[in-house]
């Protein structure tokens, strides 16, 4: 029977080192691998190439690889929540790449299906398309842009079996499920791992060949950004 479990987070992350290019899933901090971020905090991994729709905030999420400079570019949709990423983009400290967020969709899911590029009117006109092939369909300027090319894919689901099944939950879906198979490795962390059989296969959201390496985590804070509740 196959299986892609490893019993924890160290086994997880093992070849990963300085200079990589790695995914993260999540949208702000809903659904993102915390014990992988943790992890690769602790091991002090350095000069990374970050593809994430944003990056965390200030103590959480990849805010922590931000404030150890671990991180030396960006690759995102939205960093607002950040002041760190703030200080180090404007001080030159960090290399920023702001992607439209449907671009850098596309270009995580052109890589998870083996697609080398595809056109899209996104960014025409714009800083977004310097250097980049434009070609007109139907009249209509499009950009040539290329799939991801990356070593690790870190997402986070709800539940999975040990042959890397995964289901996501709600928001937390977002950003994981493209990038589920487009890197070299993805390592998926589960709130809940079960074995083959226990998984609806009608509520499966990424098959098991997509996924290299698979672990139940552990202590997720799932922390919201800004809380705003009425007043009693």
């Amino acid at each position: 029977m196959i299986t892609k479990t490893v019993n924890n987070v160290t086994e997880a992350l093992e070849g990963v080192k300085d200079d990589m290019t790695f995914m993260f899933g999540g949208f702000g901090l809903s659904g993102i691998p915390e014990n992988s971020i943790n992890e690769l905090v602790k091991r002090n991994i350095k000069n990374l190439t970050c593809i994430s729709n944003n990056a965390g905030v200030d103590d959480f999420g990849l805010g922590l690889l931000l404030k150890k400079n671990q991180i030396k570019k960006m690759i995102s949709s939205y960093v607002g929540e950040n002041a760190e990423f703030e200080r180090q983009m404007l001080s030159g400290e960090l290399e920023v790449d702001l992607i439209p967020q449907g671009t850098l969709a596309e270009r995580c899911r052109a890589a998870q299906n083996g697609i080398p590029a595809f056109y899209t009117p996104a960014g025409y006109g714009t800083e977004v398309a310097e250097g980049k092939e434009v070609r007109d369909f139907d009249g209509k300027p499009h950009v040539l842009e290329e799939a991801f090319e990356a070593d690790f894919a870190f997402v986070k689901a709800w539940k999975g079996d040990t042959a890397g099944n995964l289901i996501f939950k709600g928001t937390a879906r977002n950003f994981n499920a493209v990038m589920s198979g487009a890197a070299k490795i993805t390592v998926a962390e589960v709130e809940e791992l079960v074995e083959p059989g226990e998984l609806d296969p009608n509520f499966v959201h990424i098959p098991g060949v997509f996924v290299q390496r698979i672990y139940q985590g552990e202590k997720y804070e799932k922390r919201i950004e800004k809380r705003t509740v009425r007043e009693s």
